[in-house]
């Protein structure tokens, strides 16, 4: 497995200051992130919400450790990795998503009542007050 950081990178990592982040880091943090994107995808297959919830947590924390880092610390490697968070994390923003909308569906039948969100039936209810 990788270390956090090689020997020799810590003088250059304090020299470019305490925000700045190593390209070699860079890359650590952003395959730590797809690995947790990954799990997520895992969790959500699988329905598991104490998953998904600590992925959230995981996510949470390494989007902070992105927080300071800037274009210049952005390599080749570093834009395959983020493109590939990028397209992973939307992909899981669907799943997320059409879960939700299949578990309203289901409330929405058992209930019998409309869905919550839908804009013309706010217009309908105002038509028939006036």
């Amino acid at each position: 497995m990788f270390a956090a950081t090689p020997p020799d990178l810590s003088a250059a990592h304090a020299a470019a200051g305490a925000g700045a982040m190593h390209p070699f880091e860079l890359r650590d943090v952003l395959r730590q992130m797809l690995a947790v994107l990954e799990s997520e995808r895992h969790a959500l297959a699988g329905l598991d919400v104490d998953s998904i919830v600590g992925c959230a947590v995981q996510k949470t924390a390494l989007c902070d450790r992105l927080d300071d880092t800037g274009a210049d610390s952005v390599d080749e490697e570093c834009r395959g990795l983020l493109d590939a968070a990028r397209r992973l994390n939307e992909t899981n923003r669907r799943v997320r998503n059409l879960i939700a909308a299949n578990v309203a569906a289901r409330l929405d039948a058992l209930t019998g009542q409309p869905a919550l969100y839908r804009a013309h039936a706010d217009a309908a209810r105002v038509r028939r007050l006036r």
